[in-house]
């Protein structure tokens, strides 16, 4: 977790505290734009270790973006998503860091995604977990907390054909 804003965890211009993550996420891509973009919906279990010991449930959709002129020798996609999330305790850093904040809270998600085209299923991510009151709109809170997070992401073959800019799309991810 980091002790800085939004701007400042995504620059890596932050310290880091003692309270860390993990998380299992399952996501279904709903419709896809060609091979450029994908609308995916997603769903986590995170468990949080160190100054908080508490579990969050994250629902949320998702963009994504895949086309880079380098995926040849290193496919790449860049992913926002939006949605909510549910701490099972109100999380203790985010009370000592703002004096607030609350079990239902704002999530947004930016993702980096790469791996090698040899590589059919697995992936290397990253990502930027961020909670928060969005300047109040959820019950007054206006703290937020960010981890930066690091993982694989496994794609399960797809069931049936992929087609563009339709519903119903059959692959998942975690």
């Amino acid at each position: 977790m980091t002790n800085g804003s939004l701007a400042e965890s995504t620059s890596l211009s932050t310290g880091l505290l003692d309270s860390y993550l993990a998380a299992l996420a399952i996501s279904r891509e709903c419709m896809t734009w060609g091979e450029k973009a994908a609308l995916e919906m997603e769903g986590q279990i995170v468990k949080h270790f160190g100054d908080q010991k508490h579990f969050e449930l994250n629902e949320l959709v998702i963009a994504r973006w895949r086309p880079f002129p380098w995926d040849e020798f290193l496919e790449t996609s860049l992913a926002a998503g939006e949605g909510l999330s549910y701490a099972t305790d109100v999380p203790e850093v985010e009370l000592r860091l703002y004096g607030e904040s609350a079990r239902l809270l704002n999530y947004l998600l930016f993702e980096l995604t790469v791996r090698l085209p040899q590589v059919e299923r697995w992936s290397l991510v990253t990502r930027l977990h961020h909670r928060s009151g969005i300047f109040g709109a959820f019950g007054g809170v206006f703290g937020a907390s960010n981890f930066i997070c690091f993982g694989a992401k496994y794609r399960f073959q797809r069931s049936e054909p992929r087609n563009s800019g339709s519903f119903g799309e059959t692959s998942a991810k975690s």
